[in-house]
């Protein structure tokens, strides 16, 4: 199903409650946080890791049934390389914690979507133990975007679907918006109906373009790891403001 029709989908849903079922996370501002409280190293990235599980627990509170983490992009690999290595470090830190096994007794799925041929085995291999551990939950889904970009995600999808033609299993007259929607990451989960960005940017820094198509976006001014839970309520009731159409008129919607 394509964006488009997969959003519209759940509009009635939408409409009824005004809560939004699959919300995106663009965790920015670690390192200004950290200038800020003169603080060096990764300790920004640290308090944002602690922000990011309390973010799990109050998508859980407000029956948010998918939470997308944008934790690592593919262009993050060009920063410094000291910062890189942190950041490895801290990711590998949390995976080999009993953080997971708490999601696991909440009931929440962990899935991970991105590239993983730059991460280590180790890594890796902790990145899919997670996946394999949880694959049977039914409550929240957790997803991890790791090494992720939405430019890297729709050539993936594309590069899939050429070489389905190239084997004669798939005519390229046949290729839709519904069949690159089943090729792209995640793309068998609800399509993201809020977009939140903290640190007072305003850009979607590459991050799951396709699955953004009638996203609603929410910016603040605040830094990640000061997004608590009274600034996540902030942007909850900000969401359940607006008017979701999905191309169609104000009329139209109301009419149901």
């Amino acid at each position: 199903m394509s964006p488009a029709k997969r959003s519209a989908s759940s509009a009635e849903s939408q409409l009824k409650h005004n809560t939004p079922r699959h919300i995106a996370v663009i965790m920015d501002g670690n390192n200004r946080w950290s200038k800020l409280h003169k603080k060096y190293g990764i300790s920004g990235h640290r308090a944002g890791a602690v922000t990011a599980r309390s973010l799990v627990d109050a998508c859980l509170k407000n029956n948010i049934e998918y939470l997308t983490l944008f934790v690592f992009s593919s262009e993050n690999w060009l920063r410094p390389k000291k910062e890189v290595n942190s950041l490895m470090a801290l990711f590998l830190n949390v995976l080999q914690k009993n953080e997971i096994a708490k999601m696991h007794k909440q009931n929440i799925r962990i899935r991970f979507i991105g590239s993983r041929e730059r991460f280590t085995r180790k890594l890796v291999g902790l990145m899919e133990d997670a996946e394999h551990m949880t694959k049977g939950n039914t409550g929240m889904t957790l997803v991890v975007a790791a090494d992720y970009g939405g430019h890297w995600d729709i050539t993936n999808a594309a590069r899939q679907l050429a070489e389905k033609v190239d084997q004669g299993e798939l005519k390229a007259s046949e290729i839709n918006e519904d069949l690159v929607t089943e090729h792209i990451s995640a793309g068998d989960m609800p399509m993201p109906d809020l977009c939140i960005r903290t640190g007072g940017e305003k850009r979607i820094s590459n991050f799951l373009l396709w699955q953004f198509a009638y996203t609603e976006f929410y910016f603040t001014q605040t830094f990640w790891p000061d997004f608590d839970e009274n600034e996540f309520e902030k942007a909850l009731e900000d969401y359940a403001g607006r008017q979701r159409r999905f191309g169609m008129v104000s009329d139209q919607v109301e009419a149901g």
